[in-house]
């Protein structure tokens, strides 16, 4: 029996802000989505265009609040080929929350307030 990935989930309260971010961040773009008949949820998942992997993305229209994310020590993992240039964008959009130099990777969040590892291709 075997297992690979197939995607991760995040829920957010506001999808098109989370969309923007995720494209503009990382350059995930939208494979598919999924829109409930009656408008109660819409589910995206995006790509990185070179794994099989996906990120859903939730949006449940009747959820009244922000997302209580708790101690929020939960992550996903990035890993870029240009870490520099990454950092400098990161830096510009003004969404790095953490950088542990000594192990030489950083943190994003997104607009949620999810936790996104950002680290070089090793």
């Amino acid at each position: 029996m075997n297992f690979r990935f197939a995607h991760n989930n995040l829920n957010v309260y506001d999808l098109d802000k989370s969309l923007a971010f995720y494209k503009e961040a990382l350059g995930l773009t939208e494979h598919r989505r999924n829109e409930a008949a009656d408008g109660r949820f819409i589910i995206v998942y995006l790509s990185d265009g070179t794994s099989d992997h996906k990120l859903e993305l939730t949006w449940l229209r009747d959820w009244a609040d922000p997302y209580n994310l708790g101690d929020n020590e939960i992550h996903l993992a990035f890993a870029t080929d240009d870490y520099e240039a990454a950092h400098a964008k990161h830096k510009e959009m003004g969404c790095i929350c953490y950088e542990n130099m000594d192990m030489g990777l950083y943190f994003i969040s997104d607009p949620d307030g999810y936790w996104l590892e950002i680290m070089p291709q090793r």
